[in-house]
Order: C-alpha cells, then sequence, then structure tokens
C-alpha cells in the first residue's frame, strides 16, 4: 500500500448533511482545505443507512431540512447500537441559547451556528475527533 493511501486510509471520515448547496459547497470546501476525507449528503432520509454503512468518526448535521429535521435525525443516531456513540454536530441557523440548549439536549454533541467561522468550524472538528487527526490549519493555507 502506498504512503498516500495509508494517510488516506488513516484520516477520519466525516459525514455532512445539508439541505442548501451553497452552505454544503462551503463545508465541501473546508472538509477539503482541512485534509479530511468526507460524503457530502442533501437527503436527510438516507443519513441513519449511509452512517450505519460508512461509519464516520464525525457527523456534521443541519437543523433545518426538509421532511426529517436534525433533530429527528440525531435521535435515531442515538437510538441505533452502531451509530449511538458517533459525535453528531449541529450545524444551523438557530443560535438563541434557548435553540442551543434544546439542540444539546437532543443528542448533540456540540453545536455551530451560521454564518460560522473557518477557524469555529475547524476548532469543532478537532475537538469532537479528540485530535486522532491533525490537519493541516486552514490559515496556514489561506497564508501560503
Amino acid at each position: 500500500m502506498s504512503d498516500e493511501k495509508k494517510q488516506n486510509s488513516h484520516q477520519p471520515l466525516i459525514l455532512a448533511v445539508e439541505d442548501h448547496d451553497d452552505s454544503l459547497l462551503l463545508i465541501s470546501y473546508a472538509l477539503e482545505s482541512m485534509g479530511y476525507r468526507f460524503i457530502c449528503q442533501t437527503d436527510c432520509s438516507a443519513t441513519l443507512l449511509v452512517a450505519k454503512e460508512y461509519q464516520p468518526d464525525l457527523i456534521l448535521l443541519d437543523i433545518l431540512l426538509p421532511g426529517l429535521s436534525g433533530m429527528d435525525v440525531v435521535r435515531h443516531l442515538k437510538q441505533e447500537p452502531l451509530t449511538c456513540t458517533i459525535p453528531v454536530v449541529a450545524v444551523t441557523a438557530l443560535a438563541s441559547t434557548e435553540d442551543r440548549e434544546r439542540i444539546l439536549k437532543a443528542g448533540f454533541n456540540d453545536y455551530i451556528s451560521k454564518p460560522y467561522m473557518l477557524e469555529e468550524l475547524e476548532a469543532i472538528i478537532r475537538r469532537e475527533l479528540g485530535r486522532k487527526f491533525t490537519p493541516y490549519p486552514a490559515l496556514k493555507l489561506c497564508q501560503d
């Protein structure tokens, strides 16, 4: 196995679920610039199946989704033995203190409100992954 393939197989996998194309594009660019492997998904109805099949190391989940809400999805993820230990971060426009409390009570491990800074997203990902992987700092990439 080549060194590059070995490195890629050890990089955490992140599942990003977002129904707005622009937001999903932003997340995908951010994850790519940080050096993570990722799966992007716009249809939250398949999130549980995708999470069970790919066993991502982290899930970034929008709250306001058509059909099932992110709150419903996280409840299903936390009830499923194969996905209950995967950290799930809410990525949402809901920004009040009450919203944050309600979101964390629903089972999310962390929370970031839109619009967010790339550095904020990177800090949350690093914290939730427990420094399993040291990505390239986003700021350093921009400065090079």
